[in-house]
């Protein structure tokens, strides 16, 4: 018994003497006092030299800017639990595994082919990373010459990211990739419902590796629509802050392809050209997979700055904020007061969705009252597009992709080049001054901003029919044959039943054509 307290003792001693030897830093309860010269690297600790200061000050920007890439990209990644709750709430019972399915793997899928070749054809050639500590070796890109000007194609370097084993290459390419997989998930909404698995596989790798890197090449890897201004003095090239052109439109106009190739749902058009309305089977998670997509927005738009000290990311994330406000609630009065009497949830989801993707490229160079303006269009357009697509077009978008991402896409580029207000963004594309857009003065950006959104249509246009068009010959079509659409995909494409020990009435969630 008497060792057992000696020992208790013992410990009891030492514990105080370790107290006591730690104790002599005081406690800081207000952070006041806490990082000191002894807190510089520095050859003699606690007596740094001035270039010794400057270094870590240097190197502090640069961690600033490191870690607010990282954190946004980690936020913008969970944007795809957002897709697939809004995806899967739109369409369905008896798909809901095979969409929910199609927007998991399109991220591993996105990812592989992204990290396989479609970084080193988007940032091969962008050259030094400025915010990330100016890290230069990303310099190959292929152009051709055209009347005396160099017209950037692809980059050529970085290639399973190899020769680039460098920090601020790693978290570029961890920021891009989710921005990449943001397009690759669109079309998964406007072809749910009778898209052939094995189809969508192929899709999920071919996107990420060629389609998506290419248009983003000539935007933000310093490829020829950047340089319309240096080229022929139009504004600062084709600007696209955060993805309004790179990602949305893109995924827009693949979604439109996509859609109109494979047909519409069994039971979607009357003999008389007239449509049925096939709803979604749960609106709650749908709308709770928009307010995460609102959430991590203000991740996509100002995680766009690439610098956590760049404070123009306060008017980035507030004008995001705005637009999406004015998006919804614009898309929400119309429905209500001019169109079907009733302020329909689904409207709601787009016009928010809507706001937020035509401010996404502007939103860091225009005002607030900019910004609430372009929310309220894009909330009105997003209505009218999506009944034009439905009814005029005889596309079935099933849960409005084509109107939300692909037209609100290119009306957020032309946006900018018509409300930017000249105070940001000098030196951008290696031009002098802010980005001006027409109402401001310069009909240059404005022309670059249509170039951009032409270029956009007529490349991904074609390329995404090419490739559908050869998937569908390497599986043996790119739809689903009518009897499992009918009975419902999940069983036959995926294997498993979303709602196990439930019973579907599945005829019913098709309507008969009359």
């Amino acid at each position: 018994m008497k060792k057992y307290i000696l020992l208790i003792f013992l410990m009891l001693v030492t514990a105080s003497a370790t107290s006591y030897i730690y104790a002599e830093k005081a406690a800081d309860p207000t952070g006041a006092t806490t990082g000191t010269a002894s807190d510089v690297t520095a050859v003699k600790a606690g007596a740094p030299t001035l270039d010794e200061v400057a270094a870590q000050a240097g190197h502090n920007k640069i961690a600033i800017n490191m870690v607010w890439v990282l954190i946004t990209g980690f936020i913008v990644m969970f944007m795809q639990f957002g897709f697939a709750a809004v995806e899967g709430g739109m369409t369905r019972a008896k798909n809901a595994s095979h969409t929910f399915a199609m927007n998991f793997l399109i991220y591993p899928l996105g990812m592989i082919g992204f990290f396989i070749c479609g970084f080193a054809f988007m940032f091969g050639g962008v050259g030094a990373l400025g915010t990330l500590g100016g890290y230069d070796g990303l310099n190959q890109e292929f152009t051709i010459n055209i009347a005396g000007h160099a017209f950037g194609l692809i980059g050529t370097k970085g290639f399973f990211l190899n020769g680039v084993y460098d920090v601020s290459v790693f978290a570029l390419f961890l920021f891009q990739m989710v921005f990449m997989d943001t397009t690759a998930t669109i079309p998964t909404g406007s072809m749910a419902e009778r898209w052939k698995y094995s189809s969508f596989f192929i899709y999920g790798l071919l996107v990420g590796s060629i389609i998506y890197p290419i248009y983003g090449n000539w935007v933000w890897g310093g490829g020829w629509l950047s340089q319309l201004g240096n080229m022929f003095g139009l504004g600062h090239g084709h600007v696209d802050f955060a993805g309004s052109s790179v990602v949305h439109l893109t995924g827009g106009v693949l979604a439109f392809i996509g859609a109109k190739m494979l047909g519409p749902r069994l039971g979607k058009y009357n003999k008389d050209g007239s449509a049925n309305a096939i709803p979604g089977h749960n609106i709650p998670i749908a709308i709770l997979g928009a307010f995460v997509l609102a959430f991590c927005w203000f991740s996509f738009n100002a995680g766009s700055s690439l610098a956590g000290g760049d404070l123009r990311i306060s008017i980035a994330a507030v004008n995001t904020m705005i637009a999406s406000a004015t998006g919804a609630l614009a898309s929400t009065l119309y429905m209500w007061f001019f169109k079907t009497k009733k302020p329909d949830p689904t409207m709601m989801i787009n016009g928010l969705l809507a706001g937020l993707v035509a401010i996404t490229a502007p939103c860091a160079f225009v005002s607030v009252g900019s910004a609430a303006i372009i929310g309220l269009i894009s909330g009105i357009l997003v209505i009218e597009a999506a009944f034009f697509v439905e009814l005029k077009l005889k596309v079935d978008d099933p849960v409005g992709a084509v109107a939300v991402h692909g037209v609100n896409g290119a009306f957020g580029c032309i946006a900018l080049g018509l409300f930017a207000d000249g105070t940001y963004g000098d030196g951008l594309n290696g031009i002098k001054g802010g980005v001006t857009g027409l109402f401001y003065g310069d009909s240059g950006q404005f022309m670059a901003q249509l170039i951009g959104v032409s270029a956009n249509i007529i490349y991904v246009g074609l390329i995404g029919w090419v490739v559908f068009k050869l998937i569908g010959l390497a599986v043996g079509g790119n739809r689903v044959n009518a009897e499992d659409e009918l009975r419902g995909l999940d069983l036959p494409e995926m294997g498993v039943e979303a709602y196990s020990g439930i019973k579907l009435d599945k005829n019913s969630e098709t309507p008969l054509s009359r």
